[in-house]
């Protein structure tokens, strides 16, 4: 049998993946191409290098779970690296055999390093694959991994410490986008942006600039520590006000808890709950994640509530995991299960209940954009839709293209990998266009500020709203031109008597 040690072991997992049964077999095809993936034909690392090897004893990811890969490529169309890179490793397989090189011995060096970071995490892998590869397992227990056994560049730590220090911490953000809030108010935004003075920016801070959405002065909505049902009470509901959506979407949480009370449920936000841990937990910091999951149990089970209910993909998503993210924990793995069960997206509660409010007609055009940790990581794809055909006078369309492909947000990988992110976000823009709706709906605030975003840099502005929102102005008989003014949120969604 032929020596396979030479070749690098991307080469290796690049003609293994691809179906060759050794790499000796396929060298002749994979050679000077495969050294060229390894070198860096993808993106070169951000200046890190590893000192250790790929993977320590805890939690690695399970061979087993790799070993279920047939390598059969159902997942290349639906990856979006692929899609834009056209590498091997950088699709859903490819990335199953690096993980099965580095459990076999090989060691965690910039190149490897660089194809885990540069995956999304949509799961869109998951919803294609026929043979059922628990991919997210496999990609979060590699990113723990990463981030506990790769050296990245100092300036590579510390934007990223920026971002985890900073996003999950409604009060820190607060302070930090002040001075945001004076530049947008003030016109200097404005003027910046069209002297193309950000174009020459560094690609992670233009993103940062790109992504702000409007700061008014006073973000959050006050949603109320309690809401009672409007009439008889079919279910008492905790609400998850979330870190990055409580402070630049709190309309959206106002929305949701006055269409669960319209709906009939008690609606109880917690003023002491914090992150979920979603963010942490996709990026592979897992401590932070489990902290984050401890507190938010705590604080929900001493609420005394049937259901918890979120109105973020993201979110919901992780929050559905802590049993298995706590499952080492004594303490908390089976109050985490328990917790787990009772977690429910506000679009999957609404259509559990069924509706009992009166709808107003909306005579309105909107395209759905499933956010993929809705979609892919929760399966919930008909209940929004449901939802929304219910409003007299709305007509839905459908994203016409790549429905299922990531729009690039993905937690804060538009933050952190800016460049594959911004191309994605304007595919995706330019396929939500085509749709020819007045309004862009979605349940999730990472989705509606990547592709606002997008819309903008193609000059095609199109108002966007969550699906709670849309629900609510239905309910209260909100004029149309309240949902499609755009930026009107802070206007139409304000609590009854809540000032301006």
């Amino acid at each position: 049998m032929a020596d396979d040690s030479h070749i690098p072991a991307q080469a290796r997992a690049a003609a293994q993946s691809g179906g060759a049964r050794r790499p000796a077999d396929t060298v002749q095809e994979v050679g000077v191409a495969s050294e060229g993936v390894a070198a860096g034909a993808v993106a070169a690392p951000r200046g890190g290098f590893s000192i250790l090897p790929a993977f320590d004893e805890h939690h690695p990811p399970s061979f087993q779970l790799v070993e279920e890969c047939v390598h059969c490529g159902f997942c290349l169309p639906s990856c979006p690296t692929y899609l834009l890179f056209g590498e091997e490793m950088d699709s859903p397989r490819g990335r199953i055999y690096l993980m099965k090189e580095a459990l076999q011995g090989e060691p965690l060096d910039g190149a490897m390093a660089r194809h885990f970071d540069l995956c999304l995490g949509c799961l869109a892998c998951v919803t294609a694959c026929p043979s059922g590869v628990r991919y997210e397992r496999l990609i979060e227990a590699t990113r723990q991994q990463v981030e506990r056994r790769y050296r990245r560049s100092v300036a590579d730590r510390s934007f990223r410490a920026l971002i985890y220090q900073l996003f999950p911490y409604p009060a820190r953000l607060r302070l930090f986008t002040a001075p945001l809030g004076l530049y947008q108010r003030s016109g200097l935004q404005s003027l910046v942006r069209r002297s193309g003075v950000p174009a020459r920016f560094p690609s992670r801070l233009r993103s940062l600039e790109e992504l702000m959405p409007p700061l008014s002065p006073r973000r959050d909505t006050g949603v109320p520590v309690w809401t009672p049902a409007l009439g008889s009470e079919r279910r008492r509901v905790g609400l998850l006000l979330g870190c990055v959506q409580r402070f630049f979407f709190g309309e959206v949480n106002a929305a949701t808890a006055r269409v669960l009370s319209a709906e009939g449920c008690g609606v109880l936000a917690p003023q002491r709950q914090g992150c979920c841990g979603a963010l942490s937990l996709h990026a592979g910091r897992e401590a932070e994640a489990m902290r984050f999951a401890r507190k938010t149990i705590d604080c929900f089970e001493a609420a005394g509530v049937e259901t918890v209910a979120v109105n973020v993909a993201g979110c919901g998503s992780a929050m559905k995991e802590y049993g298995y993210l706590l499952r080492d924990d004594p303490q908390y793995a089976e109050r985490a299960r328990q917790f787990s069960a009772r977690v429910r997206d506000v679009s999957e509660l609404l259509s559990e209940l069924g509706p009992v409010a009166e709808r107003h007609a909306l005579p309105l055009t909107v395209v759905y954009h499933d956010a993929c940790h809705l979609a892919h990581g929760q399966g919930i794809r008909a209940q929004p839709r449901e939802l929304l055909r219910q409003i007299p006078g709305l007509t839905l369309h459908e994203v016409p293209r790549e429905r299922e492909i990531c729009c690039g947000s993905a937690g804060t990988y538009n933050l952190l990998e800016p460049e594959p992110a911004r191309e994605l976000g304007e595919r995706k823009a330019r396929a939500v266009l085509d749709a020819g709706a007045q309004l862009l709906v979605t349940g999730n605030p990472g989705c509606h500020l990547q592709i606002q975003a997008a819309l903008r840099r193609l000059h095609r502005p199109l108002p966007a709203a969550h699906v709670m929102e849309v629900i609510d102005a239905s309910i209260r008989g909100v004029p149309v031109d309240a949902l499609v003014q755009w930026p009107a949120a802070s206007r139409r969604l304000a609590w009854p008597g809540a000032g301006a």
